[in-house]
């Protein structure tokens, strides 16, 4: 079943430290491990914020001691001013790295390229050379919005690395199919699941929910699907290749509701919710 990740992308910009903290307590103590974060978060276009989310989760983890977290550390890019310079030559991703061993330790569970638009195959090459030492250091190697997919696969066959894949995935848009060559890996993280915020009787690109919903809740033995976040956990849930659904709470209410909700699909057969679509 798949496991949520706490993601950080708006940690110190639209979510201040004091409420990422509320969210990081109330998260662990429901027994969950899996924090997502980047370099470059929040992408807010402030340069002083650069490395500010993973400041603030380094400064909890401090604060409380902890030393059982699940890490996924994405780098590459450069700044966060939602530009596509990167850099991800062996050099700076072990330095990289390093660095991230340093301030987490065992917390540090998997190392990711995060948005490499490159066609270069010794560039690439150079690439996988890094998340191979990762991986023989223990790490968990990812690939996070990837250009040629289709490359990596094909020089991965010297290197025999099981990637974790962060993809945008929701009902009206869904990458997965550009990352065919990793199809039946089981190692997919699916994010964007609310599609930016979209909102079911505001956003007309939601119209065609409505009768599924009514059908849907038809069947009084199980909670109601009634808000668009619900929508995007169960299409996450039931994609067979998921094994993450990486989720972006503003508060603890709203991550209370999503582990809620979670909690429903594992209980509650759903599966019949979106086979009008497959039909």
């Amino acid at each position: 079943m798949p496991t949520p990740l706490l993601g950080t992308a708006s940690w110190g910009w639209k979510i201040p430290a004091p409420t990422a903290f509320d969210l990081l307590d109330a998260f662990y103590a429901a027994g969950l491990r899996q924090i997502d974060t980047a370099t470059n978060y929040p992408i807010n276009k402030i340069p002083a914020d650069f490395r500010k989310a993973e400041t603030i989760l380094t400064e909890w983890m401090k604060t409380h001691g902890v030393h059982d977290l699940q890490i996924t550390a994405k780098v590459g890019s450069i700044n966060n001013l939602r530009s596509p310079e990167h850099l991800l030559t062996q050099s700076f991703l072990l330095m990289c790295l390093d660095e991230y061993q340093r301030m987490w330790g065992n917390n540090l569970d998997t190392f990711m390229v995060h948005w490499d638009n490159r066609e270069e195959i010794r560039e690439i090459q150079d690439t996988l050379q890094a998340l191979a030492f990762a991986t023989a250091q223990g790490l968990k190697p990812g690939l996070s919005g990837i250009k040629r997919p289709d490359l990596y696969a094909e020089l991965n066959k010297d290197f025999h690395l099981d990637f974790r894949i962060q993809f945008k995935h929701h009902v009206l848009e869904s990458a997965y199919e550009h990352y065919k060559p990793f199809h039946g890996t089981k190692r997919f993280v699916a994010y964007g699941i609310n599609a930016g915020g979209a909102k079911i009787g505001a956003d007309p690109s939601l119209d065609f929910l409505k009768p599924v919903l009514e059908k849907a809740n038809r069947d009084k033995s199980r909670p109601p699907i009634e808000h668009f976040y619900q929508v995007g956990l169960l299409f996450a849930y039931q994609h067979p290749d998921i094994e993450g659904i990486l989720i972006g709470p503003s508060s603890v209410k709203q991550l209370e509701d999503n582990l809620t909700f979670l909690g429903n699909l594992r209980v509650y057969d759903y599966t019949d919710f979106f086979e009008p679509q497959r039909r």
